[in-house]
């Protein structure tokens, strides 16, 4: 594949625009608040009680409605640009993050299924040009809302806080209560898309063989992946959500939603890395 075109991001800021402009995008405006544990800072977002239309927006999102799938055909106000033969990025429709893309295989396939060269090439035609974090639930259990494979990805300005940030150098997994594989990826991985894209295949697979993940199964078992351009983030799962709290792999970079106010009182009482831990698996590994 060759190099992603560089103005992807103004394409992006266009088709926000036009579906803004046309109601196909419908954000959902949120209130936030910074819990701290153990050095490390959790932005938590809220839906305002005030706002009532972006709180019905919430139960479209995490509604479960077998059979439905917005993403055959995906809808052209909100498509962006082809990431190859395979895939395109979408707007992810009710966004709580600005820029937040979706990239989405154009034919069906399961989000249970492992993931490909292909999946990780149009990752990395995202991340080459425009860094970020790209992310990925592996099913219903892993906060996955959608069964049609979709990674997504968000800007390197997102407000994720130091799960995401921690230097490589600096990582200790030790420190953290929950089964999971970091693997540092090299600055020379990103040259170009393709060696980009095999870098973070063969990290994929070795990191899910370590976990006992067997990324050959379909379907897989449940786990999340978190990927920058310094490193890739292996994190198996074991239940959706705890105490009511739903949790995606963007709570494993320090990024958590809850619906109601009163769950921050209940997060800051159990502190956020211990429901981080109830809903992955296992011990840390070492």
């Amino acid at each position: 594949m060759n190099s992603p075109a560089p103005d992807l991001l103004e394409q992006t800021d266009r088709t926000i625009a036009q579906a803004m402009a046309n109601g196909a995008l419908q954000p959902i405006h949120t209130e936030r608040t910074v819990l701290h544990q153990n050095g490390f800072d959790f932005s938590v977002r809220w839906v305002s009680s005030l706002a009532l239309k972006d709180a019905a927006r919430v139960d479209a999102v995490t509604r479960k409605r077998p059979g439905f799938n917005p993403f055959l055909p995906p809808d052209p106000d909100l498509t962006v640009a082809s990431l190859g033969p395979r895939h395109l990025a979408v707007l992810n429709k009710y966004p709580v993050i600005e820029r937040h893309l979706l990239i989405i295989t154009r034919d069906f396939e399961a989000q249970t299924a492992p993931l490909t060269l292909t999946d990780f090439t149009a990752l990395a035609y995202v991340m080459q040009a425009h860094g970020g974090l790209g992310f990925y639930n592996g099913g219903q259990v892993a906060g996955a809302s959608q069964s049609h494979k979709h990674l997504q990805w968000v800007p390197a300005k997102t407000d994720l806080h130091t799960l995401a940030a921690i230097p490589s150098n600096h990582y200790d997994a030790s420190q953290l209560p929950w089964r999971q594989l970091r693997t540092p990826l090299p600055a020379g991985c990103w040259s170009s898309v393709d060696t980009a894209a095999a870098w973070l295949e063969t990290s994929y697979r070795n990191a899910c063989d370590a976990l006992d993940l067997q990324p050959v199964t379909d379907p897989m078992p449940p786990y999340n992946l978190l990927v920058t351009r310094e490193w890739m983030t292996v994190v198996p799962r074991s239940q959706e959500k705890c105490d009511g709290i739903s949790v995606n792999a963007l709570g494993f970079a320090g990024s958590l939603f809850v619906r109601e106010h009163q769950q921050i009182e209940h997060l800051r009482t159990i502190g956020p890395l211990a429901l981080l831990q109830r809903v992955a698996t296992g011990q840390p590994s070492r």
